[in-house]
């Protein structure tokens, strides 16, 4: 397929992607200069409804003095407005010190709608929105209907029209309880993927554990029975009785040799993928590749006829089917995986089916996973299909195994 790298966020790697690029969603962290620049630019988008100020200070109904107060603070309280975001992110700023900005945009909101008229009070929108994104837990939505009321009293002494009222007054609450929200959400995001990660780990310590067990319980008993077994061998050697001892050294190397190939079975099974597990994965790095899986439920079920050794070489033919998606599929954004039954010359087979929708495999060569993935399947006396989907669209991939005969495919 072609070697073109995705330009997609890819989630599993956390807040960074895994060759570091930076991220622009809602709540990310700023840890380097250009994710601050990428923050402010968004942030600025929102300072287009700052233009009723600056019309009105267009329009030259105040006086010089006034006109040229108003510009100064006009350009201190975007100022203030953009610095938050700087301040919000910088551990080295203690928390009282983020509200510092806060207390100004309010003071300037307040002195400038009674000092210069009502089209001033739209930056009460302004400081509802950072109020809602500095004030921590429930104080958040207190202060957002603190501001609302502080905007109200103020339109009201300052003599406002309704309509001004309604118009800006709506906005406030409004603006800043949907901050709340994403706010909200975002830290929601921040706990799932914390909460996958935990899962993760938590999944590695009781597979590791499981290895642990099984070494334990296969290597403690053999282990003993060959110390016991070289202790007698010595006796019986100190003892001149050599055709006994060559039995027990006999017997020694039987368990030894036992031993050793349970281990490699405790080992294989340990590194042995099932289609449920590389679904799941499938699932998880398609979705961080903004990929839309349909999978056939079918593959969570037990297939009758299909042996272990098959079904592992379907999950293996599912993983790199779906890797080979998120390196080269570039464009693609959907994934269709069917599980289905097929008949053969020699018998009746399982067919794993993956189709992407992307630009299809090109005139590059099949890479060394695709080589690995036949090779495996040839094991099995299955084989793999690779090459463009359906009207040379996407790629496909169909690996067929062989079903036993009989009813569990045991």
């Amino acid at each position: 397929m072609q070697t073109t790298g995705p330009a997609r966020r890819p989630d599993q790697y956390g807040e960074d992607g895994p060759d570091g690029r930076w991220t622009t969603y809602p709540g990310a962290p700023v840890e380097t200069r250009r994710q601050l620049l990428a923050k402010l630019a968004w942030t600025s988008v929102w300072a287009v409804y700052l233009a009723y100020p600056v019309q009105d200070l267009a329009t030259g109904q105040h006086t010089p003095a006034a006109t040229t107060a108003g510009a100064v603070l006009l350009a201190v309280f975007l100022t203030a407005y953009l610095s938050l975001v700087v301040i919000r992110h910088h551990p080295g700023v203690r928390q009282t010190k983020r509200y510092l900005p806060l207390g100004l945009m309010a003071a300037i909101a307040v002195g400038t709608s009674y000092a210069l008229g009502e089209a001033w009070l739209t930056l009460f929108t302004y400081t509802s929105v950072c109020v809602a994104v500095l004030l921590p837990g429930r104080l958040g939505p207190i202060g957002v209907l603190a501001t609302t009321g502080l905007f109200a009293a103020v339109g009201i002494t300052s003599h406002a029209d309704l309509g001004t009222l309604v118009s800006i007054g709506l906005p406030c609450v409004l603006a800043g309880l949907a901050m709340l929200g994403m706010q909200r959400l975002v830290a929601t995001m921040r706990e799932l993927r914390e909460a996958r990660t935990a899962v993760a780990h938590l999944a590695a310590s009781e597979e590791r554990l499981r290895l642990a067990r099984d070494l334990h319980d296969l290597l403690g008993h053999s282990l003993s029975l060959i110390a016991i077994k070289s202790e007698l061998t010595g006796r019986l050697m100190d003892a001149g009785k050599a055709t006994e001892a060559r039995a027990q050294v006999a017997d020694i190397e039987q368990v030894a040799r036992q031993s050793l190939t349970d281990v490699r079975e405790a080992v294989s099974g340990f590194r042995r993928p099932t289609l449920a597990v590389e679904l799941a994965a499938a699932r998880t790095a398609l979705s961080a590749s903004q990929i839309e899986l349909d999978a056939d439920p079918r593959l969570l079920d037990e297939r009758p006829g299909l042996g272990t050794d098959e079904s592992v070489a379907l999950a293996w033919a599912l993983r790199e089917a779906v890797t080979n998606i998120v390196r080269h599929g570039v464009g693609a954004t959907r994934c269709t995986v069917h599980l289905d039954e097929t008949w053969e010359d020699d018998g009746r087979h399982a067919v794993l089916d993956i189709v992407d929708n992307g630009p299809g495999p090109g005139k590059s060569l099949p890479g060394n996973g695709l080589s690995g993935l036949r090779e495996r399947l040839e094991q099995v006396g299955g084989r793999l299909d690779a090459g463009p989907a359906d009207r040379g669209k996407g790629f496909r991939l169909r690996a067929l195994v062989p079903l036993r005969p009989g009813p569990t495919g045991e």
